[in-house]
């Protein structure tokens, strides 16, 4: 899934300190602020940039996605289909495990290529690390040339250019939901008739938060349940700060979405799949977001289903 903002100047503007946040408490921040219109969707084929055949089913009880395990996506030639050649792209997706030679979590940051302006891949990506099985992060572009991902990304494509945003400022967690799950949930809420997305930026500032990583390997056995997927994965517990890039859509317009989905990284080498703070009482967040006008739906897979959406 990409969202897709052209806009540098927008009509809304927040500056807002919320004390305690819960749905209650982000409501009126979204609602007095957010005046948005209908999202516009699209749902595309994307040649792949590399794509291996399916090998043959050998046993019933080995069915892994062949499609997206083995299917590449290039962000340069996506931002083209986008119709926004030199696009800023950030969001949340995995590394093309062909290239990297392993599974790992990737936190896009990439400036696309256009005439006259190059690629510019400062991306981080989190695996496993074998030497003591703790988190492993890295920064793409030391190792490797490319900006590929694989398997799946929710991804916010813009201008990169200086603009209006909406500024969100929360401490200590009075709910249960995380708060990329507050945004959205209360989009919902303000505005059931609707689609709306935001993509952006947070901070964590103080606290801790739960992540995962991927194992380095695919799972030689089907993963038919969330906790199915929540036993092969490996969760960690990070410390701040922490640098998040989320991509959320309030309702799916019928395209079999993902509605949310956050990854984060950091300087003292700790990053992945970001769940929920652990330490509500303490925890700190100043956020970015833009509202999008378009979502694309890139390839979507003609078998579906609902695990590991978390």
């Amino acid at each position: 899934m990409f969202l897709k903002c052209r806009r540098t100047s927008f009509s809304w503007e927040c500056n807002y300190l919320v004390v305690t946040y819960s749905l209650a408490e982000l409501y009126p921040l979204l609602c007095c602020f957010f005046s948005p219109s209908t999202l516009t969707a699209h749902s595309q084929t994307l040649t792949p940039s590399w794509t291996q055949p399916a090998p043959p089913r050998r046993s019933s009880c080995t069915r892994p996605p062949w499609r997206s395990s083995n299917t590449e996506y290039n962000m340069n030639s996506v931002s083209k289909e986008l119709e926004l050649p030199g696009a800023f792209i950030l969001g949340a997706a995995a590394v093309p495990s062909r290239i990297v030679g392993m599974n790992a979590e990737l936190m896009p940051l990439v400036l696309t290529e256009k005439e006259g302006q190059p690629t510019v891949n400062s991306s981080y990506f989190s695996s496993i690390n074998p030497a003591d099985g703790q988190c492993l992060q890295k920064k793409y572009s030391d190792h490797f040339s490319d900006c590929h991902f694989g398997l799946l990304g929710n991804l916010f494509a813009c201008e990169g250019k200086p603009g209006k945003v909406i500024e969100v400022r929360a401490k200590k967690r009075t709910g249960n939901q995380s708060l990329v799950t507050a945004l959205r949930t209360t989009l919902e809420g303000c505005y059931p008739d609707k689609s709306l997305a935001l993509g952006g930026t947070f901070v964590i500032q103080k606290g801790k938060a739960k992540i995962h990583i991927m194992p380095r390997e695919f799972s030689v056995c089907p993963l038919n349940t969330n906790d199915d997927v929540n036993k092969w994965l490996q969760h960690f517990e990070v410390s701040a700060p922490l640098i998040c890039q989320s991509v959320l859509v309030s309702r799916d317009p019928g395209l079999d979405l993902r509605v949310e989905h956050t990854h984060c990284f950091s300087h003292h080498g700790e990053g992945g799949h970001y769940y929920i703070d652990t330490t509500p009482d303490s925890v700190e967040y100043v956020g970015y977001f833009l509202p999008a006008e378009f979502v694309y739906r890139i390839d979507r897979p003609k078998e579906t289903h609902g695990v590991g959406r978390d």
